[in-house]
């Protein structure tokens, strides 16, 4: 698929890993030319070797975390004197540190908040500021669906993430005449040998698999496609919107066994559903 970014300057905070790096990738695979803003010099240098060996690959990076303020307008600054002009940047960098809300360490909700949601704002900032003096560009921040409902043990997650909603519809509405769109995906769980490990194996499979509608879990390229789409003339309209990427997770409530529904009598003793047994596999 051909988003007509060939020769284009595409910035990714969060690029050395994750969805960032995935984003990344596929802009490259594109002919896009990308830098890479990233907080672990080692991740840094694990995707530079990555992505240098690509065919006709051009990319740079800098070591920058997104709660300094000043890092990151020096970073754009010498991203532009370096490649050029950026022509869309994929707001990537986010984490998460489950606790109770209850038991939340003042450090815990500072950290989460500082990274996924002011420093959304200090990256996106100084790029806007450059769009909006040329009258053109595309900003895509990375959501959640934990954006669009609430998430136990993950208040301060939820509530950076509704941020970022928040901001991304604000900034649309303030910037859209002035030829800068700004959106937000909205992934839903993606599939990572973290996630495997940290994830007790009947949760992954009776919970959070069982309740998506497509039977599995999102890949990081799927989540880079919709991002560069948002990115690309194709979406041209497309501003202040949240896009969930999440194979229907957040289209309903009650949703088991990937959709069916359980909740008639009638249509369970026909066999219409059968057992989760019988369910795609996670």
């Amino acid at each position: 698929m051909n988003y007509g970014l060939a020769g284009r300057v595409i910035a990714v905070t969060g690029g050395a890993s994750g969805i960032g790096l995935a984003v990344a990738r596929e802009a490259l695979r594109q002919g896009a030319r990308v830098a890479l803003l990233d907080s672990s010099t080692q991740q840094i240098d694990a995707a530079l070797t990555e992505l240098k060996a690509m065919p006709d690959a051009t990319v740079v990076a800098h070591a920058v975390d997104v709660r300094d303020r000043a890092g990151c307008e020096a970073a754009v600054e010498a991203i532009e004197l370096g490649l050029g002009p950026i022509d869309g940047l994929a707001a990537c960098a986010g984490v998460s540190r489950p606790e109770p809300g209850e038991q939340m360490a003042e450090d815990t909700w500072d950290l989460v908040i500082d990274i996924n949601l002011s420093g959304v704002f200090h990256s996106v900032r100084p790029v806007g500021q450059r769009m909006l003096a040329r009258g053109r560009g595309a900003i895509v921040t990375i959501a959640s669906t934990d954006a669009l409902g609430g998430h136990a043990g993950r208040s301060h997650y939820a509530a950076s993430k509704h941020g970022v909603v928040g901001l991304t519809r604000s900034l649309a509405i303030e910037w859209g005449r002035y030829g800068v769109r700004v959106n937000a995906v909205a992934p839903g769980v993606v599939d990572t040998p973290l996630l495997r490990k940290v994830a007790p194996p009947e949760h992954v499979q009776n919970a959070m698999v069982d309740r998506v509608p497509m039977g599995r879990f999102s890949r990081a390229d799927e989540q880079a496609h919709a991002t560069l789409f948002l990115l690309s003339d194709g979406a041209s309209y497309i501003n202040g919107t949240t896009l969930a990427v999440d194979g229907g997770l957040t289209a309903g409530y009650f949703t088991r066994w990937h959709g069916a529904d359980l909740g008639s009598k009638a249509m369970l003793e026909k066999g219409v559903y059968g057992p989760p047994s019988s369910s795609p596999a996670a």
